[in-house]
């Protein structure tokens, strides 16, 4: 069971913290060059966090080195169509149009979906939904309390937010393996307020396309399945699309990427050698005050172990490159 400690009580926010003492798991940050601070996302529970239900927390800083926090900026709100105890994955704030924009996963175990469980893991509403708020430091509110951004019938997760070069916005998720046993990411486009889905959405990939093995095999079952996770999109200075994402290889979490052949969403896209192994991924890449590439992740996987670790990357043109694990900045 997770262990109260200074750097994960909401109700004891603090200074001068080092990634090193942080629980984190699906890692976001901000860099707000309106303030000049870094905000670190990450979802917050009842039992390491001292929150009465799930949600969103995030911890500051202005040197990446040392982190004030943690301070809650959302709960899971009565009355909507998730459950208030049953979890909030992925955070992610995006600045758009003057507003920020809080996309998380939340969940409802109790209604259930139609279909066999997989593995063990019983088919529910699952779904990314999409909040607002005039400050990186929330509150933020939903911005559509009556659904996620798609249908409760998909198991969506890990939904990230993609602008195109004409402006017009997406949502580029993961749909979860339980349902579709090879892995999928996706996007769909969105209205411009992101309030709510446009057409029909597009698959973009396949987990199994990698080329590298990354099938997972659960524990005391035999179904072989491929997962997607951690979508994050970006665009080279060689005007190349860049897609992170996260699987497994020989059991192992790992950090991959992907690169779109025509440049489009649509793609085609090829799959690059993994980025980071040894139980690491859900990473995003980020841009320091000074401009710098930075690549931020988890690992290992499971909590409360799991910790964040910084990479600084090097734009190549055509892709991503680690340059040096920062390990000044982790604090252990």
């Amino acid at each position: 069971m997770p262990i109260y400690n200074a750097a994960c009580d909401v109700n004891k926010p603090q200074k001068g913290h080092r990634l090193a003492d942080i629980p984190a798991h699906d890692p976001f940050v901000l860099a707000d060059n309106r303030t000049g601070v870094y905000y670190l996302y990450t979802g917050g529970a009842p039992r390491l966090n001292g929150m009465e239900r799930y949600g969103v927390i995030t911890y500051k800083s202005t040197n990446l080195s040392e982190w004030e926090g943690p301070y809650v900026v959302f709960t899971v709100p009565d009355g909507v169509w998730a459950h208030p105890q049953h979890g909030a994955w992925a955070p992610e704030v995006h600045e758009y149009n003057g507003r920020y924009y809080l996309f998380v996963t939340l969940h409802n175990n109790d209604r259930r979906l139609e279909g066999e469980p997989v593995n063990g893991f019983s088919k529910h509403w699952r779904g990314t939904v999409i909040s607002v708020s005039e400050s990186p430091e929330g509150p933020f509110r939903l911005l559509k309390d009556e659904g996620h951004v798609l249908p409760e019938t998909m198991m969506t997760l890990d939904g990230t937010l993609y602008v195109e070069e004409d402006g017009s916005p997406w949502m580029v998720y993961c749909h979860e393996w339980i349902q579709t046993i090879d892995g999928t990411i996706e996007g769909v486009r969105l209205k411009d307020d992101l309030t709510e889905a446009v057409g029909n959405p597009i698959r973009l990939f396949n987990a199994s396309e990698a080329p590298w093995t990354n099938e997972e095999v659960l524990p005391d079952d035999n179904i072989r399945v491929y997962v997607t996770d951690g979508c994050q999109l970006y665009r080279t200075s060689g005007d190349c699309l860049i897609m992170l994402w996260s699987s497994y290889q020989s059991g192992s979490y790992v950090q991959t990427i992907a690169r779109s052949k025509t440049g489009k969403l649509e793609g085609p896209w090829e799959q690059l050698p993994p980025l980071v192994k040894e139980d690491s991924g859900h990473g995003m890449l980020f841009r320091t005050f000074e401009g710098t590439w930075m690549l931020i992740l988890h690992q290992p996987f499971k909590m409360p172990d799991s910790r964040c670790k910084l990479y600084e990357m090097e734009d190549t043109g055509d892709s991503f490159r680690i340059v040096i694990a920062r390990e000044d900045l982790h604090g252990a």
